[in-house]
């Protein structure tokens, strides 16, 4: 099968490979998936987990991407709630090969059904942005009806999810980025945009929640502004100084089945949209990826039929 595989971590992007590799075979509880469209998050050659296996081994030449969408090609032993010709999506394992080629094994339980009315771009484009914004505003950051959410870098993949799972759960929410991301934060659903570049950020009212991408002094400043019993949300590293009476949460996405499941049928309800900035195909993945453009959204690399 063809795949991207990471062969220089000092390269970076550019030391991505388009070639020839076995397709695997799916392993007990595994489906193996036929991938036809697969998410790509821009810091993922600094993943430890893109080097190393979990005992220290080494990766190099391992197959990156774990966000996909694509149609199950095979089950594995005891694998059940799946069949052939299924069309799903889902986030694979750091530690496993990935989905930038054209076949994946990867855990059944990884996965959930992707409804016949959700493009496969789309689909590969919610694991890690959706689950991200998901667990981060209800598992760590306990949102509630009523509160205010401060949401930074709510033109990005993760923000503009943020925005509308936040809004659409009764809050606040106040978006943060660029001059020029103003119209697409509003666009989203955010009730208020602060201009990172000209407005002062501690001119923000008390918040309930800080969902922040950004860290640094940003995050300092945001810490501030949470009210007693309030949380600040993290996917850069946790504050290591915040105030005693407000919970700091830094966490890594995990897969879901049953979260999945709830972001797929907020798309095909209209109730969710994904922020696609760029889309190529496998066989112009390094050349998209090595670009210089800046996309202000979720990158697709479309695979197969």
């Amino acid at each position: 099968m063809k795949a991207i595989v990471a062969s220089d971590e000092a390269a970076g992007a550019a030391g991505l490979r388009l070639t020839e590799r076995p397709e695997p075979g799916p392993a007990i509880n595994d489906v193996l998936v036929e991938v036809r469209a697969s998410g790509w998050v821009s810091t993922e050659l600094e993943w430890p987990s893109t080097w190393v296996d979990r005992a220290g081994r080494d990766r190099t030449h391992s197959i990156p991407g774990h966000e996909l969408a694509g149609v199950v090609a095979a089950l594995g032993y005891g694998t059940a709630g799946l069949a052939v010709g299924q069309r799903v999506f889902g986030l694979a394992d750091w530690h496993r090969d990935g989905s930038l080629a054209e076949y994946v094994a990867i855990e059944a339980r990884n996965v959930a059904p992707l409804p016949d009315e959700v493009d496969f771009v789309v689909g590969a484009s919610l694991p890690i942005s959706g689950l991200t914004a998901w667990q981060g505003l209800f598992e760590h950051g306990r949102l509630q009806a009523g509160q205010t959410v401060l949401a930074h870098g709510a033109a990005g993949a993760v923000g503009t999810m943020v925005t509308q799972l936040a809004r659409e759960a009764g809050a606040h929410v106040i978006g943060t980025g660029r001059t020029a991301d103003r119209a697409k934060v509003i666009e989203y659903g955010a009730h208020e945009f602060v201009d990172l570049q000209n407005d002062a950020l501690t001119d923000v009212g008390p918040v309930d929640l800080v969902f922040d991408v950004i860290g640094g002094d940003i995050q300092q400043q945001s810490a501030a502004l949470i009210k007693a019993g309030g949380s600040l949300v993290s996917i850069v590293g946790r504050l290591e100084a915040h105030p005693a009476e407000v919970r700091a949460v830094d966490f890594v996405v995990e897969a879901d089945r049953v979260q999945l499941g709830e972001l797929a049928q907020r798309v095909q309800d209209g109730r969710l949209r994904a922020n696609i900035g760029t889309t190529t195909t496998l066989d112009d993945t390094i050349a998209a990826l090595t670009s210089t453009e800046r996309s202000r959204g979720k990158t697709v690399v479309r695979i197969g039929a």
